[in-house]
């Protein structure tokens, strides 16, 4: 099933997403982590288009979209969600789909989630976290910087921008890190690198906590919603932990939880049995 590369103007601006898969069929939308974009899913696309309707946008600063300057645009967790919800619901004109939510595409996803829950047909979560015990100490060089922004407080938080700390993101915790394309971080940091980005990233970085602050409104959405669920996690995740992934059974208690022996981005080396996972799993919401 071939891939459509396109592209929309949303408030002036230009947001790629890719498409794939018939018009006709159920939708699923591919929201991804930082510090990738829809490239993310090259390998999970074809694999799901054969029976669904696959949408995957990058968001503004991101990928292909547009890359207004931080004076030009406020990069926030709310706005960066904003303009995702009107190319779904506006120039989709998508009705009801399911998300997959990695990393920043949970606080996406779920902020989608919460304010237009009868438009969810169902959940798929790959280390997207949403429980504070799902961070892990990786976030406390950041904490410093959230309290009290300057350039000291800076400092260790520009190394998430790293092209180290991007391919650390990509093989830290998977099985066989040979077996990892270069290709996917090696394009991230091609991206990070832009003139500018670095201004983007710390100021979506420094909105963080925004998203750790609305866990208990997602919280209430699942329990009186219960979307179906499905949570495919990478358990080596230096992020976002085990622990995280088994929160969402609380307010969840029907969700489907798989924990896999890998890392952040386990579609690099799991992308098969995710993607027969989550084939099941909207099967069974189609049923």
């Amino acid at each position: 099933m071939q891939t459509h590369h396109r592209n929309a103007i949303i408030d002036g601006l230009n947001v790629f997403y890719r498409e794939s898969g018939p018009a006709n069929a159920p939708t699923i939308v591919l929201l991804h982590g930082f510090p990738s974009s829809s490239h993310m899913y090259r390998e999970l696309i074809p694999q799901l288009a054969d029976r669904y309707h696959v949408i995957a946008p990058d968001y503004i600063g991101f990928g292909y979209s547009s890359m207004p300057s931080v004076a030009e645009f406020e990069y926030t967790f709310d706005n960066l969600t904003a303009v995702i919800e009107k190319l779904l619901f506006g120039v989709l004109g998508l009705e009801r789909f399911s998300i997959y939510v990695q990393d920043y595409g949970a606080p996406v996803g779920f902020r989608i989630a919460a304010k237009h829950p009868d438009a969810i047909m169902g959940i798929v979560v790959q280390n997207g976290n949403a429980y504070v015990e799902g961070l892990s100490q990786a976030f406390e060089p950041m904490k410093p910087f959230w309290a009290d922004r300057n350039t000291e407080t800076e400092l260790p938080v520009r190394q998430m921008l790293a092209a180290g700390t991007t391919k650390f993101q990509y093989t830290h915790g998977t099985r066989n890190p040979e077996a990892i394309s270069p290709d996917a971080y090696t394009l991230d940091q091609l991206f990070l690198d832009r003139p500018g980005n670095d201004a983007i990233q710390l100021n979506l970085l420094h909105n963080y906590p925004t998203n750790v602050g609305l866990y208990d409104e997602w919280h209430r959405y699942f329990r009186q919603s219960q979307p179906p669920t499905l949570i495919v996690w990478g358990r080596n995740d230096p992020f976002f932990t085990e622990d995280g992934a088994r929160a969402f059974l609380k307010d969840l208690p029907g969700a489907e939880l798989h924990l896999l022996d890998t890392g952040h981005f386990a579609l690099e080396e799991d992308v098969s049995s995710i993607s027969g996972m989550i084939k099941e799993f909207l099967c069974r919401l189609r049923d």
